[in-house]
């Protein structure tokens, strides 16, 4: 009875939760006052580790369980760290930076497309010795998500969704004008360097900020020199971050919705609706296609990088989507 108890009261939170609530940017719970010292926080906890794949960078906090932080493009592990923060106490969180992205170092002529990020996070997971893992993602790593499930199913216990690519959405309209740019070699030189040193301009309408953030105050100084300063930090820096780009050209995703459907991992959805860059229509199409689809969440006011602007919400989405799994499988033991 008390294991039902718990399953209802999960189950209400998520019902109640299904529309979601205007959000504004006096509510972002990712304060910038406190990026500088998470920033330092993050320098000096980032660690390496040397696979096939080269020296992958990650952030590795608490014990536990683990859940496995997918970040976006052109970000890095650094834009899970408020939800970190909130959810280290309950598990071990491995936020890696991505091949091309971050600080995670590669070799000059290794793939970076989604598909190659599967077996780099494979090996990197092999490596931590983890055998299996809760899976949070956005944006191209959420990509990378639905990939690794369809091939790892049974490295994961729970994925959770934010905005991202989906095979009817990959590449997204929006990104063709970085793709060109890149397959010109002039993204960084174009927009990602300006952004570093014009930081009010990344927070523009027209830049980073306006076109990602709700929050005209994200992404603060701190975030930018960490996504932004090693992509541009040498030539060969700047020849890589126009790699990965081009990676995304083309639909990764193609073909995979036969193998979603057959994927049993449960799935929780949260969504910005306030995206531009990825479609609204996106949720319903994961809604159906995953079998065991466990409800969408719509932030009204949200843009596609919300979860680091507000980690309370990936937190407490995370939390409730872990202890709902739990008590199901307890009912069916």
């Amino acid at each position: 009875m008390e294991r039902r108890e718990v399953l209802m009261l999960s189950i209400g939170t998520l019902l109640t939760s299904a529309w979601g609530a205007p959000l504004s940017p006096a509510q972002a719970d990712n304060a910038p006052d406190e990026d500088a010292a998470a920033s330092v926080r993050y320098n000096n906890e980032r660690r390496f580790l040397a696979i096939s794949y080269g020296r992958i960078a990650y952030i590795d906090r608490g014990t536990g369980d683990v859940v496995l932080f997918l970040h976006g493009f052109p970000l890095s592990g650094f834009q899970w760290r408020g939800a970190i923060e909130r959810l280290s106490p309950h598990r071990r969180c491995i936020a890696p930076d991505l091949m091309g992205l971050g600080y995670t170092e590669v070799t000059a002529d290794q793939s970076l497309a989604p598909a190659e990020q599967v077996e780099m996070i494979t090996a990197l997971l092999d490596g931590l010795a983890i055998q299996k893992v809760d899976l949070i993602a956005n944006d191209s790593g959420g990509a990378v998500a639905q990939l690794f499930i369809t091939k790892h199913r049974e490295r994961v216990r729970t994925l959770m969704l934010t905005n991202c690519d989906v095979e009817t959405d990959s590449p997204p309209a929006a990104l063709l004008p970085v793709i060109d740019a890149a397959s010109s070699g002039l993204y960084p030189d174009m927009w990602l360097e300006p952004w570093l040193h014009h930081k009010a301009e990344a927070r523009s309408a027209n830049g980073l900020g306006g076109m990602c953030y709700s929050d005209p105050r994200h992404p603060t100084d701190a975030a930018l020199v960490q996504y932004l300063a090693p992509l541009v930090a040498s030539p060969a820096r700047k020849a890589l971050i126009n790699r990965y780009a081009m990676s995304l050209k083309q639909n990764s995703l193609q073909g995979i919705e036969s193998r979603l459907r057959q994927c049993t991992v449960p799935t929780r959805i949260i969504w910005g609706m306030a995206d531009t860059i990825f479609s609204r229509k996106s949720p319903e199409y994961l809604a159906d296609v995953l079998p065991q689809f466990m409800g969408i969440r719509r932030l009204d006011q949200a843009k596609l990088f919300f979860p680091e602007e507000y980690p309370n919400i990936i937190a407490m989405e995370a939390l409730n989507l872990w202890e709902l799994t739990s008590v199901r499988f307890l009912d069916n033991a």
